[in-house]
């Protein structure tokens, strides 16, 4: 059964140091479980029954604000767990956000009575599950620390450097980069015609082009030192 539990307890080291018979009971009662893309996960006022950690893939949680609008909150990747899910598992609440796959994707799926069990058992599974938690919680703070005061030219800068492939494209609509950033489509239009002006980046259908990746970083690193 040890050999069963490395299968991937291993790609997650907060629980590496479990005693082998709570590896075994940890696999036994959890199930892997795979899921295409596009698969909504969990969706505003369904119940959250089991804890997720992320084998493969991506997972993007997003919220719809007061006005409409959809906001991106997070994403979960591979070897991290959902802090909603995890919330919402710890206090019996409801989803208030929707969890939709973005790859293909595989998961551990840990059932409540699973996941009780071994906080109460084990020192070591609550202080994993407690400081991903943690994590998380810095994460959304950063976030709203950025959409309350940092200006949307260098948001949208920074997070085009973090999507950028390695030839320097981003394949996302005006759409799609207004709901990563909690901002409205033409919002995101007038700044890069004003990025395209500048000789910072080309567009076309779907997809942005970064030709001055240097200017785009020297912004992101002039705002972040003020």
């Amino acid at each position: 059964m040890r050999a069963v539990a490395e299968s991937w307890i291993d790609r997650f080291p907060g629980l590496m140091s479990l005693p082998a018979e709570l590896q075994a009971d940890l696999v036994g009662g959890s199930e892997v479980i795979s899921l295409p893309r596009g698969t909504t996960i969990f969706r505003p006022g369904e119940a959250a029954d089991r804890l997720l950690l992320l084998l493969e893939g991506t997972i993007c949680v997003t919220q719809k604000s007061e006005t409409g609008r959809d906001v991106t909150l997070y994403r979960v990747s591979e070897g991290d767990s959902c802090i909603l899910t995890t919330a919402c598992v710890l206090a019996f609440e409801e989803y208030s956000a929707e969890g939709i796959a973005e790859t293909d994707m595989r998961a551990v799926a840990i059932p409540r009575a699973t996941f009780d069990d071994m906080l109460v058992r084990s020192a070591i599974f609550r202080e994993f599950v407690f400081k991903a938690y943690s994590k998380r919680i810095t994460d959304l703070f950063a976030l709203v620390d950025d959409i309350v005061f940092q200006r949307m030219d260098v948001r949208l800068a920074a997070r085009l450097l973090e999507l950028a492939d390695d030839r320097g494209i981003v394949r996302a609509t005006h759409q799609a980069l207004g709901t990563e950033l909690g901002t409205a489509r033409e919002v995101i239009s007038r700044t890069l015609a004003e990025f395209q002006r500048r000789g910072w980046v080309e567009q076309s259908r779907g997809e942005v082009r970064l030709v001055a990746m240097a200017d785009l970083q020297r912004m992101v690193r002039k705002a972040h030192a003020q």
